[in-house]
């Protein structure tokens, strides 16, 4: 479902994605609004599911997690039975993100881990959850740029 945003409620949404701790009315003066009318815009966004939470973001590095590994997985069976069980590979707590895709891959996963043996060890779990025909993983040399930010500004 698509809402309309006016450049107020843009301009809240770029705000609290860099800073989601700041107080009614820290938003309210940043925006030029009134508290009142800036905390309905907010309570707005959330009920209609454009702000889909407020969290803190964790320094993998400070977590001892610095090695990210994409996980592309191929397989030869698409039936809702097979994908339901390969769905519980979301439930591994080192898959940060897990999408399935178009093209030559089936299932893109991105994975934190402390080091290659921590990395066997989820490999190991994840290939005993579904059949698969192929998996290729590719480790992260630099992270050039890592944002949780959508894009909001006005067309």
């Amino acid at each position: 479902m698509t809402i309309a945003l006016d450049a107020t409620d843009r301009r809240l949404l770029a705000i609290l994605q860099e800073d989601a701790t700041l107080s009614i009315a820290e938003l309210a003066e940043r925006v030029g609004l009134s508290q009142t009318p800036c905390w309905k815009r907010i309570k707005r966004l959330q009920d209609t599911g454009v702000i889909v939470a407020r969290v803190a973001l964790l320094d993998r590095e400070a977590l001892d997690l610095p090695l990210v590994v994409f996980v592309s997985i191929k397989t030869s069976q698409h039936d809702e039975g097979w994908l339901e069980a390969f769905k519980k590979a979301s439930a591994l707590p080192e898959v940060v993100e897990f999408y399935r895709m178009s093209g030559e891959v089936d299932y893109l996963l991105k994975v934190l881990v402390k080091d290659i043996a921590a990395y066997d060890r989820f490999y190991r779990r994840l290939i005993a959850i579904a059949p698969l025909c192929d998996v290729s993983s590719s480790f992260a040399m630099e992270q050039i740029k890592f944002t949780t930010a959508v894009p909001v500004q006005c067309v």
